[in-house]
């Protein structure tokens, strides 16, 4: 009886805080920052939100990515006043905002006008940086009819020498 009562109760706690999550919609918790990110090209979905504060004993960054509709939520904040700004492939870096935990922060960012000017946000270091070399055990490289990896390279770091 005692077990069936207590998963009675596991089940009623858990239903009350699940309707406690879900009907709040579009309003951030007492320690979350949530709102939208928008364009001249719309709801702004796929880029990064960063809450940063100096606030606290040290510095503190906390981001997240946008979703749908270019809504986002930043949770379980610190106590602190945050500095919120975007920043996405093709936009220009956000004016940062300043809010406290349990703000509701929409953004409007401006789209870079050139390709010169998106490139100043993802300079070509930033893609270099994501290039992953081939595993050891693809070496040595068996040309273009092969794996692709020059036949001259017999090892990868014969591959990051060239990289660089």
């Amino acid at each position: 009886m005692r077990n069936r009562l207590a998963g009675v109760l596991t089940v009623a706690v858990l239903v009350a805080l699940s309707l406690t999550w879900f009907t709040r919609p579009g309003r951030a918790a007492e320690d979350d920052i949530s709102g939208t990110i928008t364009s001249s090209n719309g709801p702004e979905a796929g880029v990064w939100v960063i809450a940063e504060t100096t606030d606290l004993p040290t510095k503190f960054v906390k981001s997240v990515v946008t979703g749908d509709g270019g809504r986002y939520l930043i949770p379980d904040l610190p106590e602190a006043s945050y500095t919120v700004w975007v920043r996405g492939y093709g936009l220009l870096d956000s004016a940062g905002v300043r809010a406290d935990p349990g703000a509701t922060v929409d953004i409007e960012t401006r789209v870079a006008s050139t390709p010169a000017d998106a490139a100043k946000v993802y300079p070509a270091n930033y893609w270099y940086s994501l290039i992953e070399p081939p595993a050891p055990d693809e070496f040595p490289g068996t040309g273009p009819n092969g794996n692709g990896i020059a036949a001259t390279l017999q090892h990868q770091g014969q591959w990051v020498d060239i990289q660089k």
